[in-house]
């Protein structure tokens, strides 16, 4: 079979009820683009049965192409591996849970003809989730936007196409603390968005918890901005001025006045105050010191303990095997 035009990228954890539906719609929505497509499934660790699942599917049908990590190392690695291993013209990234409906697909494809190299699904709506969900997602992504010297386009996730070109450029980015929605804005090239209604998930319940959200803040942060050291420089010296401030105010008050003990508390509360300010300082510090340490062991992104063919092109052959 020749080079697929498509590629469909689905990361799998533990999504053994709506992977049937999932390859259904997916072969129902790029059969009706008349050209070849594969579908790439990374199984990120599953415990619940996804696996064979998967290896069932691949056996159907040849376009289903299996991924099969040797354990769970994240939905954004996931992501990178499908990258790694897709044959396509254009790459599409959709969630497994079904929240991202295949029919938007067509939409992208679209205007990816007309010219435009990075296509992002852009939410208009979002059904199933709480109103606490809804909340601390709209403050994310206007956090994110504002502070991140790269401006990642609102209401957007990894939904999207990408075209070869730009593609490229991203398979060569192999940091470990990856959030791909900012490194889809970094490349640039010729970038549109479309508007879609996000569909409660299928079945399940969902992988990325508060928890993994703030996870992906601190990466989005530390990643493409140095917005929170430059607030330490801000920050230092404000309270330096401060001090200074309350130091004229408590020789006056010991001259001019009686110097009593609610001085002296205030001076400990102010210790106390810059000695937090200090311990977050190191906090941030801290964050990107880990980034470095990560990156200097230079370790491989993935582990596969079971891939497809290995039919790709020798540069990206090269990359593959030295992940493995």
């Amino acid at each position: 079979m020749s080079d697929p035009v498509f590629t469909i990228i689905a990361p799998i954890y533990n999504e053994l009820e709506n992977l049937p539906l999932l390859y259904a719609r997916v072969s129902e929505v790029m059969n009706q683009t008349n050209e070849e497509w594969e579908l790439i499934l990374v199984d990120d660790g599953s415990r619940d049965g996804s696996t064979d699942i998967i290896r069932k599917l691949a056996a159907q049908d040849p376009r289903v192409r299996p991924v099969i990590f040797a354990r769970n190392f994240g939905h954004q690695i996931a992501v990178t591996a499908g990258m790694d291993y897709s044959r396509g013209q254009a790459v599409v990234i959709i969630d497994a849970d079904l929240q991202d409906p295949p029919e938007v697909i067509l939409e992208l494809i679209k205007k990816w003809r007309e010219g435009y190299q990075v296509v992002y699904a852009v939410r208009t709506e979002r059904e199933g989730e709480s109103w606490f969900k809804l909340t601390t997602a709209s403050l994310f992504y206007k956090m994110i936007y504002k502070i991140t010297d790269v401006k990642m386009p609102l209401n957007t996730g990894d939904f999207r196409l990408i075209d070869r070109q730009a593609l490229e450029i991203i398979n060569q980015m192999r940091e470990r603390s990856r959030i791909l929605r900012g490194m889809g804005a970094w490349v640039g090239f010729k970038q549109i968005g479309v508007e879609y209604k996000r569909a409660a998930r299928h079945a399940g319940q969902t992988h990325y918890p508060l928890k993994k959200m703030i996870k992906l803040a601190m990466n989005a942060v530390t990643g493409f901005s140095t917005f929170p050291l430059q607030m330490l420089t801000t920050g230092g010296v404000g309270l330096v001025a401060l001090s200074l401030i309350l130091l004229v105010i408590y020789l006056c008050l010991a001259v001019f006045s009686r110097f009593d003990l609610t001085y002296v508390l205030a001076a400990w509360l102010t210790m106390i105050f810059l000695a937090g300010i200090l311990l977050i300082g190191m906090g941030v510090l801290g964050e990107y010191i880990g980034r470095i340490y990560e990156e200097a062991k230079g370790r491989p992104l993935y582990i596969v303990a079971e891939g497809p063919d290995k039919s790709l092109d020798p540069t990206r052959l090269d990359r593959v095997k030295e992940n493995n």
